[in-house]
């Protein structure tokens, strides 16, 4: 496994994103408060700290680094899924479970959300409760908040 640490914006609610990656792809990103690994880089690791960098900067909308996460196939497919949101956009738990084929399916869309290893890229951030209310976020919901206004 390969680790690297970005920096994130002064006034982001976590000081350090956590990339985690193997030969595939990256296999995670988590906001943390502190480095717990010794930062050991590979090309997929590297270049989602720039693509990571360039959208906090605003300077990019869709990320084209290679990603690897480990999930169950339905999990997988609602992970993809969530990677056709839009930059700006919100979706609400009901329309990814329509877009997955039923309505019935809105609680497994939120626990896929939940378990969603690579926070940002993978635009969970992007889904809200039906009443358009910030609901559920692995990284807390100020740091849901945080990138949602980021996306304005």
């Amino acid at each position: 496994m390969y680790h690297q640490y970005l920096a994130t914006p002064e006034k982001f609610p976590k000081p350090w994103v956590q990339i985690t990656a193997d030969d595939e792809g990256v296999t995670s990103i988590y906001f943390v408060e502190q480095k717990s690994h010794p930062e050991h880089k590979n090309e997929h690791s590297q270049l989602c700290a720039k693509e990571l960098e360039e959208y906090f900067n605003h300077k990019r909308k869709v990320f084209t680094v290679k990603l690897n996460p480990q999930g169950t196939e339905f999990q997988k497919k609602v992970w993809g899924h969530l990677c056709s949101i839009p930059f700006g956009e919100r979706w609400s738990y009901k329309d990814l479970a329509l877009k997955l084929g039923s309505v019935n399916y809105c609680r497994a869309v939120g626990m896929a959300n939940s378990r969603n290893p690579i926070s940002l890229i993978v635009p969970c951030h992007r889904v809200l409760g039906h009443d358009g209310k910030l609901v559920g976020y692995t990284g807390g919901l100020d740091i849901k908040g945080w990138l949602l206004e980021h996306e304005k």
